[in-house]
């Protein structure tokens, strides 16, 4: 996958040799230890939200993929097309709009399936989503990248983490899997697994969003349009999502699925695609962009979650 960048200063050469800045630096140990209490979270995570799936709806999904269309429209269609508007909408430098663009090509992260649980969405639609836009995106990230930087002229190369994609689905579909059998052979466990899980899950994925924020916190800025494109991103992609699933008459718990699902990219992956293709000096001006991302769509997630708990009540 190739960009590029009329300006050498905006995409710098890829060098492996170039120190990181201090503000980049993280120790190896730390490091690592941050990417298995992630990886192990997550597993166990899906394992808990996979207790939730009948083998039979999931199924149904899968002969009658109307609303998993509607998702994967909104993940590669709607979202990729937001970040290059808002790209082109605040002027950004070369180096910020890529980071953008990149956020939006992403798949779907994980904290959806956790929120639809919340709000009592699809889990069947959720998990399903969340796995086939993972897939879709070894080709269809590529192929919206190379799209929309097509009037950039850039001429940097962007590097797909295709490991990292395969890693994400690995720790879905396997844990996943022994959650629908759980839940398959004793539903009542599943339950009581379902409930622990769900919580567990969501203050683990805080803490973790916080730690990553806090482990690369030299990587932060003062650049306010930065700021203020993260928090509006995942907001007009829920929106969106919510829109246009209504527009093709998907019921209402599916409306909510679709609208948590757009909203939420994969932060981790966007981070890797970003370190595999820039220099640490680039990095610095890209970084913040992410992790501000992973902030707030936290916070949208937790402000729809209690605005939908209010409403049913």
């Amino acid at each position: 996958m190739r960009a590029n960048c009329s300006s050498s200063s905006a995409c710098p050469a890829n060098s492996s040799e170039e120190e990181l800045p201090v503000g980049l630096e993280v120790h190896g140990n730390l490091e690592l230890v941050f990417t298995v209490v992630t990886a192990v979270m997550m597993g166990l995570l899906m394992f808990s939200l996979g207790c939730s799936v009948e083998f039979r709806k999931l199924w149904l999904h899968i002969r009658r993929p109307w609303g998993i269309a509607v998702g994967l429209l909104c993940q590669f269609g709607l979202m990729p097309l937001t970040a290059y508007l808002l790209a082109i909408s605040f002027s950004l430098k070369p180096a910020q709009a890529v980071a953008v663009l990149v956020m939006g090509c992403c798949p779907g992260g994980t904290i959806s399936n956790i929120f639809t649980f919340w709000v009592d969405g699809d889990m069947d639609l959720s998990i399903t989503m969340t796995t086939c836009s993972t897939v879709a995106a070894l080709g269809m990230m590529p192929l919206c990248l190379y799209l929309y930087t097509l009037s950039w002229n850039l001429e940097q190369n962007l590097t797909i983490p295709y490991q990292n994609i395969g890693i994400t689905l690995v720790c879905l579909t396997i844990p996943v899997a022994f959650g629908i059998y759980v839940n398959y052979r004793w539903p009542k466990q599943s339950k009581i697994i379902l409930k622990i899980g769900a919580i567990v899950g969501g203050v683990l994925l805080l803490v973790v969003a916080v730690a990553g924020v806090v482990l690369a916190k030299g990587s932060w800025n003062s650049d306010i349009t930065l700021l203020t494109i993260s928090f509006i991103f995942p907001l007009i992609g829920h929106v969106t999502g919510f829109l246009l699933a209504l527009l093709t008459h998907q019921s209402w718990q599916r409306c909510r699925t679709i609208s948590l699902e757009t909203g939420a990219q994969n932060i981790q992956m966007c981070v890797t695609m970003l370190q595999l293709s820039f220099t640490a000096k680039q990095l610095v001006q890209m970084l913040s962009f992410p992790l501000a991302y992973g902030l707030f769509q936290l916070l949208d997630g937790f402000l729809i979650v209690a605005v939908l708990v209010c409403f049913n009540t």
